[in-house]
């Protein structure tokens, strides 16, 4: 039974009223979302979630987060490591989830292996918009460590800019951004394929900011550059893309799912992050037991303090959580560029 209560704890809703309600804006659109259906290889779903998670169900389980707001999304499907078919299956899910909702656009899920004419058909088939890549389906092992092209080949890039196509992109390797490689084959899409829009997944998987401060700067003047905020908990990754980047072309987005309703967060150690769940033994002080909250709660006060740390004004905070993709999207709730 869809219960949101179940994840979203008594805490939770103390946690938002004081830090969150009076911050949100009346409109959103999560730049990334995951929806999935029971044939996906998915991680374990959080309490009251169903099996299969399509557009209604993630507006009962999201009004919680943003109660009263207007939401829209950019739907992801889940990854599938169990064969093509499957694959498309959770491509096709998204495209009958999204159906006749004006404020909902969605991916096709690829694999590096994929053709480019299959893909650009399939794609056009279903009325997506563009392309969501994983690491996962490299050939490199460690996955993490794979180069771009291992799993985000250049023929669909090139399919993506003929199309008008957006793409998600998770980059990989131990210090995101800030790698050379990153930057090298981020940089040559971008200005090979103009009219390519590529988003930069969890901040530029800045989990560590300093990857962010370091690697940003090599990435300026790319017009078709985008980036979504998702499940980052860590202000000044999304400072350093404000700062650097400029606001114009920086999301929020969810990462809805597993990945939003744990309870934890993210945190940078040294040159690289970890993760804290609550699970971790971590959370009993010598004064007090912690009640650690919703990582998209933690996600979502990060982008406040990093929003109020730059000066951004309301209406450039309504960018951020809304009017930026919609802009993207071509979608006609977009306000005035300001």
């Amino acid at each position: 039974m869809l219960d949101p209560a179940a994840s979203f704890q008594e805490h939770d809703q103390e946690f938002f009223e004081r830090e969150l309600a009076a911050f949100l804006p009346e409109r959103v659109f999560d730049m990334h979302c995951h929806l999935w259906n029971r044939e996906s290889n998915r991680a374990m779903t959080p309490p009251g979630f169903p099996e299969d998670v399509g557009c209604d169900e993630y507006l009962k389980l999201i009004e919680p987060v943003f109660p009263g707001r207007e939401v829209g999304a950019w739907i992801l499907p889940t990854v599938a490591l169990r064969d093509p078919e499957t694959s498309l299956l959770q491509s096709e899910w998204v495209s009958d989830t999204i159906a006749g909702r004006p404020r909902f656009a969605g991916a096709f899920l690829i694999r590096p292996g994929d053709d480019p004419e299959w893909v650009r058909e399939q794609g056009k088939r279903l009325g997506l918009r563009g392309l969501k890549c994983y690491h996962t389906f490299s050939r490199t092992k460690p996955t993490w460590e794979a180069d771009i092209p291992e799993y985000l080949p250049e023929e669909l890039v090139r399919v993506a800019h003929e199309e008008g196509w957006i793409i998600t992109l998770h980059m990989v390797k131990s210090r995101a951004v800030a790698d050379p490689g990153n930057q090298h084959w981020i940089r040559h899409y971008c200005e090979t394929y103009p009219d390519m829009r590529l988003v930069l997944a969890h901040s530029a998987r800045g989990f560590q900011p300093a990857h962010n401060f370091d690697g940003l700067p090599a990435l300026r003047g790319l017009d078709n550059l985008y980036f979504d905020s998702s499940a980052n908990c860590d202000a000044m990754a999304h400072v350093a893309i404000l700062k650097i980047i400029g606001h114009e072309r920086f999301m929020m987005g969810t990462d809805f799912g597993p990945a939003s309703h744990q309870h934890g967060r993210s945190v940078p150690v040294a040159d690289t992050f970890l993760w804290l769940y609550d699970d971790a033994p971590v959370w009993q002080e010598k004064h007090t037991t912690i009640r650690p909250v919703l990582i998209i709660l933690e996600h979502l006060r990060s982008l406040k303090w990093a929003c109020q740390a730059v000066g951004l004004t309301d209406r450039q905070v309504e960018g951020v959580f809304h009017d930026n993709a919609a802009r993207l999207l071509g979608l006609d709730q977009a306000s005035p560029p300001h």
